[in-house]
């Protein structure tokens, strides 16, 4: 393991001073992810600037009735806050869905969102990768890729972004607070925050150089809407998503008044589904009309040799969401099921 140097600033301020003094230096929240990755070589920070001793640990109510979480807040208690259970649960069950408690009891919000792939052959410094070292190439276009993007990628990157929070976010309408010391604190929406891959696929998220991830805002939920999110993966056990999706469905009048849709481990970002959501919004949402409005998301899907089954995988998991919220929303008992 590289030496590097360790900061422990007192403040933001602080913390982005000593950012600007040290050219190559990192951010530490938990460490979940970046520890792992400097033990590989995958990532070699000259300086670590450890943030967990910032005030950053608070979730706060507004009085908009919008919900303040910041970056430091780990993910067990995220979790476990009566706010986010009744109002988001679909952000709830993404955080539950996304690692043990463990690893919940460390990793931070705001780490969460700033993880990378969990692509084994950006995981490999002996493997060409565009994202770890630009121009080099995509080992897993040719090579391994049953877990890779179907949707946004490039020739340059075809990896997926590993954050099951980060889909609900998606789907909430999320807002992701930044800060820097010389213009001070910038919001990005949560669907703006991470990026495709394009001719960058090194650059995973708009954030600046410097800037410190302070907080998320969740608006405030409407009282009717109902959330949820599913998640597929090889084993019932902890592990990343083959496929997922977070939603969030208001009726009115027996009509889609709102619909957010966003699917997970298809792309390099959380794929938020505005296809599928217009064509729902003002409809009545009959299952030919959600499996419609799902094809039509999914048809820009670009699958590899390897990955055709994620597409419909994917689609299933949306039905099987939409049907369970639309079910819980009117009231309607489950379906009885069927005798094999």
């Amino acid at each position: 393991m590289k030496p590097f140097t360790y900061v422990r600033p007192t403040s933001l301020r602080e913390a982005a001073a000593a950012h600007a003094r040290h050219p190559g230096s990192r951010y530490l929240g938990g460490g979940t992810n970046l520890v792992d990755l400097m033990k590989h070589d995958v990532e070699t920070p000259d300086t670590l600037i450890d943030l967990t001793r910032l005030p950053l640990h608070a979730i706060e109510e507004l009085p908009t009735g919008a919900l303040r979480v910041q970056a430091a807040v780990p993910n067990t208690d995220l979790a476990a806050h009566p706010l986010v259970r009744t109002r988001y649960p679909a952000l709830s069950q993404a955080l539950l869905a996304g690692a043990s408690g463990q690893l919940r009891n460390i990793a931070t919000t705001g780490g969460n969102l700033l993880q990378r792939t969990r692509c084994p052959y950006f995981q490999d410094p002996s493997k060409p990768c565009n994202k770890r070292e630009p121009g080099t190439g995509c080992s897993a276009r040719d090579g391994v890729h049953r877990d890779h993007a179907v949707l946004g990628h490039s020739d340059h990157c075809i990896a997926t972004h590993p954050s099951d929070m980060a889909v609900a976010l998606a789907a909430l309408d999320a807002t992701i607070e930044l800060y820097d010391a010389e213009h001070g604190t910038r919001q990005v929406a949560a669907t703006a925050f991470h990026r495709l891959p394009g001719d960058h696929p090194e650059q995973d998220t708009v954030i600046r150089p410097g800037e410190i991830l302070t907080a998320v805002l969740l608006p405030p939920a409407a009282p009717a809407a109902a959330s949820l999110y599913r998640k597929a993966r090889d084993r019932a056990s902890y592990a990343f998503a083959l496929a997922s999706v977070a939603a969030v469905l208001e009726l009115r009048d027996g009509r889609v008044h709102h619909l957010a849709l966003a699917f997970g481990g298809l792309a390099h970002r959380p794929w938020r589904a505005t296809t599928a959501e217009a064509r729902l919004t003002g409809a009545r949402p009959t299952e030919r009309a959600l499996r419609e409005a799902v094809d039509a998301e999914l048809a820009a899907a670009r699958p590899l040799r390897d990955n055709a089954f994620k597409v419909g995988l994917a689609r299933n998991l949306a039905h099987d969401a939409l049907t369970t919220l639309i079910r819980t929303t009117t009231g309607d008992p489950p379906p009885t099921p069927r005798r094999p």
